[in-house]
């Protein structure tokens, strides 16, 4: 266990090297299994959850060699087909091994997957997709994948589930043929493992859109592939540096993954100036709602990409207890993600939590130190923003919660002039 200490009040300014895309890096790592030949991913940031990925691989036979952020992997023989029950529950993206385990090794065996507990988060659309590449599927305290008559299929899915996308395309990357997959997501990570799997031999159309064609082929090929920089750790930093007045410069930064970002954030007014490679923070921030025509109180709402990121909601949540004005938040994706506004309340936060998916926000809020425990990824980093705003001292358990997504963070900030320590 660990946790963070930090004293709030400094005004960070510098630089931050934005680390690869964590939700990225994931898929890309399971899709290693479609292949027989040698497989090199740049750019891993070296996080919690990429090394629970990297074990499971390991435990399946397949040869790792991790060298700073370059990992090279070889599943040139799949030695097993069930994934360790212990490792499964501690991550959500080890439910990624079903579609390229089950098309590879012709079978899968995993428990639930575990990762933050932010809401149901259905398991329906991955099976169902599945089945209808002629894989059969038993659902009881394991489930039993195995892939009986391949065949290419039309599949609707119902929800635009990320991670059911990325199954599928995994699988009907081994499944010979054209196969349509509708009302795919198409966030920049799934774009970014459709693009490593053209490279390594399929035919993929429609990347980047909701309607994927697939043409699957009998056999993979590897490579060297790179993880695209992560998009919600540099709006992180950014909002670091609008909370404490700062200057932040954070690169690499695709400008396209960000234009979603940049309305939400422009309405409590964050905004930015590109930079060499990324964006900037150049003087200190006024952050001030924007109301809609009318001057109606604006709303701040997540959905299915190219809507406002859920994993961003926390963070814009703590920005607007800093911003002058009242703004209301709607999160339609998990029906637990609002819960760790009770922490910011505590703080001084004056927020009123309408229902499971709804907040109000008036601000701005003088906000205090206190003793904070983190729930998950995101709600933990939204924690840590807070904290270095905040007057007095903060201690934030269960940082390794954070460690999943963000690479030693701590350190990140502390040289941006933060006061925040790591105690174990």
């Amino acid at each position: 266990m660990a946790r963070f200490v930090i004293q709030g009040g400094r005004r960070l300014h510098g630089r931050v090297a934005v680390r690869g895309n964590k939700n990225a890096a994931l898929p890309m790592l399971a899709a290693c299994l479609l292949t027989d030949e040698p497989v090199y991913i740049e750019n891993v940031p070296l996080i919690e959850d990429v090394s629970t990925m990297l074990e499971l691989l390991e435990l399946l036979g397949v040869s790792v060699t991790l060298e700073g952020h370059r990992v090279a992997l070889r599943a040139e023989a799949i030695k097993r087909t069930e994934l360790d029950p212990a490792l499964c529950r501690r991550v959500r993206s080890s439910i990624l091994f079903a579609g390229p385990l089950a098309a590879r090794a012709g079978r899968a065996t995993l428990v639930a997957p575990g990762g933050d507990v932010i809401g149901r988060r259905r398991l329906d659309t991955h099976f169902e997709g599945l089945c209808s590449l002629g894989f059969s599927v038993e659902c009881g305290r394991q489930y039993r994948i195995r892939r009986r008559r391949p065949q290419p299929a039309s599949i609707l899915l119902d929800e635009a589930s990320v991670t059911a996308t990325e199954n599928l395309v995994m699988a009907a990357a081994l499944v010979p043929g054209r196969t349509v997959i509708f009302n795919a997501a198409c966030e920049p990570h799934v774009a970014a493992l459709c693009r490593m799997l053209t490279r390594m031999g399929a035919s993929i159309s429609g990347i980047g859109t909701n309607l994927l064609t697939v043409q699957g082929r009998d056999r993979l090929r590897g490579g060297t592939f790179r993880v695209p920089p992560d998009y919600v750790e540099a709006a992180s930093f950014l909002a670091a540096g609008a909370l404490t007045s700062g200057a932040i410069t954070v690169s690499p930064v695709d400008t396209s993954d960000v234009r979603v970002i940049e309305r939400p954030f422009k309405k409590l007014g964050l905004l930015w100036d590109p930079a060499d490679k990324g964006l900037a923070l150049h003087e200190p921030v006024r952050l001030r709602v924007r109301n809609d025509l009318g001057a109606a109180i604006p709303k701040v709402e997540d959905g299915p990409w190219p809507a406002f990121p859920s994993d961003l909601m926390s963070i814009a949540i703590v920005l607007a207890t800093q911003a002058r004005g009242t703004l209301l938040f709607f999160e339609k994706m998990f029906e637990s993600r609002m819960y760790f506004v009770d922490r910011l309340i505590d703080m001084g936060a004056r927020i009123v939590q309408c229902d499971p998916h709804r907040v109000i926000v008036t601000g701005p809020a003088r906000l205090h130190g206190t003793h904070l425990s983190s729930p998950d990824i995101r709600a933990g980093v939204a924690l840590l923003l807070a904290a270095l705003c905040a007057k007095g001292t903060s201690t934030i358990d269960n940082a390794q919660s954070i460690d999943r997504g963000y690479e030693r963070i701590d350190d990140s900030l502390a040289r941006l002039g933060a006061d925040i320590t790591r105690v174990t």
